[in-house]
């Protein structure tokens, strides 16, 4: 992996905690885990989630993300009141190509039991410059428009999109929620 893909990975990987922030969810100007801007969302359909789960079940064994470029940042991220994200493995090749493909995240969410890690969900980011060289409008995937996180933050990040699928875990507060009160950082 090159300097500048460590790097991109790494941006992401503080740019999802900087999601997760109070000041991510006011400049959306509603609750943090909601659609930003206003904009209708759709049910994901079970023809989309079978294909993501298909695509991204050999990653339960975080040895073939690993292998695959996927490397794990920081530790497992929990809120005070909304669950937890988990932890967030990142692909720093797939960080850095601008492209969106549900069926290759940029980054996988494995929830910690023990001594074990069990994959939850996914997260889909872009960085908002390399995206709007090739697009007018903010990503939308599956129906979701993408959230959006500014800069300047206390990470000091460019601003990004990200969307994050819990195709492994149920989720009440929603497929797309970016946090999941049934995901845990203590088991």
């Amino acid at each position: 992996m090159t300097t500048a893909t460590k790097r991109i990975t790494q941006i992401f990987l503080l740019a999802a905690l900087a999601c997760a922030s109070a000041a991510t969810a006011a400049a959306h100007g509603g609750a943090h885990g909601g659609t930003p801007h206003g904009a209708k969302t759709t049910a994901i359909s079970k023809f989309d989630m079978a294909a993501i789960r298909k695509a991204t079940e050999r990653f339960k064994d975080v040895k073939v993300a690993e292998k695959e470029g996927y490397g794990q940042f920081l530790g497992c991220v929990s809120g005070a009141n909304g669950g937890a994200m988990g932890i967030h493995f990142a692909n720093g090749n797939l960080v850095g190509d601008a492209v969106l493909d549900p069926l290759k995240p940029e980054v996988l969410i494995y929830e910690p039991n023990g001594d074990k890690l069990e994959l939850v969900g996914m997260e889909y980011v872009v960085i908002a410059e390399a995206w709007h060289a090739k697009n007018e409008m903010p990503p939308v995937m599956l129906g979701q428009l993408f959230h959006y996180a500014p800069s300047p933050n206390r990470y000091g990040m460019p601003p990004h999109y990200e969307l994050h699928i819990w195709a492994w875990r149920n989720n009440n507060s929603g497929t797309f929620a970016d946090w999941n009160p049934q995901v845990a950082c203590d088991k």
